[in-house]
């Protein structure tokens, strides 16, 4: 769908009706838009019947302050603007909602907590795409859904009555609020009376991953043994057929809870456990010794259990990678950017939670222990199973995805192994943005909202 990036113009009281729209004589011709009979003008949820008054030279649009204010529309804005001849309705926009799972009313200067520097930089690059971004809570969803309280950012964050988006970008970080019935409901509401989009829709359980890709043939190469974790034969028969073996908390992140169980050569088993401080270190005698100690912590914990990997070695440290995947303004899949994450001292998981460090790819490929012929080509054998993953959610999860966090992994030998997927990768300020940079990350969110709502 053909959209222009337009200035809007707000006119003082008294100056412009409400129900009228001044064009530029430019713009009509270009998107087709007739002068002679009502409109609809649309902006998110927001529905207004207007008349379109041309003028020969004015290459933005002109809207009456009254008009402004009931759109939650800043001075000064940047939009874009289409005409859809089927529903005789000029749209503005996109709005795109950005669901977040807190907010800090009391601290202006850091609305949002650690994720604030990334929601500056996304209210920036949409800014400069003509597209309105806002950011709101679970605590912000009243009982109508056409309109939301939410942060704006023009000239310092501020708070104001907002129309529903035309696309949602779920950046919760808790599966109970994501289930909260009032979320559910809003959403539910707004993909229906809308038609918004409504994308990362939900948390990925590790054994719902792993369940759902291994019935994808072209995946099985890339997936390490993995079950749901329910009793000691199956602790057994994992045990006798991997000298090392993991155990991942389903519902777990960064890194937190993930038990590392190896066999010792004389005989026992040892425990590691990723904690804050460091990893907790025990031995026991006998499998059945290492399961009695297990079996509390499974009743409040359920676990996935996953054959351990002999993973290449940077200076002497396990080095994993993650693997940022988003859709493009085509709606594809789009590698924005692979990561080392390098173990810490005191840890054998790599999360910078656990005091693990990052590097670049291609610094640990050239410093890894693996075989020269490997290395070639290990940057692209990662891209293609990063993308073929991110595929394979889409097809075997009923679910709408437009970003992913894939966690690899390569062996020893070169393979290359699926580690983890999580649908809220992190967004925290601890990469630094300087000088109103705007990273490739921030730019994919707002081009795959833009095909999403035809802008």
């Amino acid at each position: 769908m053909h959209s222009k990036k337009i200035k809007v113009q707000i006119m003082n009281p008294g100056l412009l009706e409400e129900d009228c729209l001044v064009l530029g004589e430019l713009l009509i011709k270009q998107l087709k838009i007739p002068t002679n009979h009502p409109l609809q003008l649309s902006f998110g949820s927001f529905r207004h019947n207007v008349k379109v008054i041309p003028l020969s030279r004015l290459d933005g649009i002109r809207i009456s302050q009254g008009l402004a204010k009931r759109m939650a529309l800043p001075a000064r804005s940047t939009l874009r603007i289409t005409y859809r001849p089927h529903s005789s309705t000029i749209q503005l926009g996109p709005i795109i909602g950005v669901l977040i799972s807190r907010d800090y009313p009391e601290s202006p200067e850091r609305p949002f907590g650690p994720i604030t520097l990334f929601c500056r930089e996304l209210a920036n690059a949409c800014q400069r795409q003509g597209v309105f971004v806002y950011f709101f809570t679970p605590s912000h969803i009243g009982s109508n859904s056409s309109n939301v309280t939410g942060w704006v950012y023009a000239d310092g964050w501020r708070k104001t009555d907002l129309p529903a988006a035309n696309v949602f970008y779920n950046r919760l970080t808790s599966r109970k609020l994501e289930n909260k019935p009032s979320v559910q409901h809003f959403m539910k509401e707004v993909k229906s009376l809308f038609g918004s989009h409504y994308f990362n829709e939900k948390f990925l359980d590790k054994t719902e991953v792993f369940d759902a890709l291994g019935h994808a043939p072209a995946l099985s190469v890339y997936m390490p043994e993995s079950h749901l974790f329910r009793n000691f034969a199956m602790l057994k028969s994992m045990c006798n057929k991997h000298p090392i073996v993991f155990l991942k908390p389903i519902k777990g992140s960064l890194g937190k809870g993930i038990i590392r169980i190896s066999r010792l050569e004389g005989g026992g088993y040892q425990t590691l456990t990723a904690q804050v401080g460091g990893t907790q270190k025990q031995t026991y005698p006998s499998l059945a010794k290492l399961f009695s100690a297990l079996s509390g912590k499974m009743k409040s914990t359920r676990y996935q259990i996953q054959q351990g990997l002999h993973l290449m070695q940077m200076d002497r440290r396990p080095v994993d990678f993650r693997a940022l995947v988003q859709k493009n303004r085509f709606g594809k899949w789009n590698v924005t950017s692979i990561v080392a994450r390098i173990a810490g001292n005191q840890h054998f998981v790599s999360n910078l939670a656990r005091g693990g460090s990052l590097c670049t790819l291609k610094d640990a490929i050239s410093r890894s222990t693996l075989p020269p012929q490997i290395k070639k080509k290990l940057s692209a054998r990662l891209k293609k199973a990063a993308l073929d993953i991110a595929k394979g959610i889409d097809e075997q999860i009923p679910a709408h995805f437009g970003e992913l966090g894939i966690d690899l992994a390569v062996d020893q030998h070169g393979r290359i192994w699926l580690l983890e997927v999580n649908s809220k990768p992190s967004k925290n300020d601890n990469t630094p943005i300087g000088g109103g940079k705007v990273r490739p990350s921030a730019k994919q969110v707002i081009e795959y909202s833009r095909f999403l709502s035809g802008f």
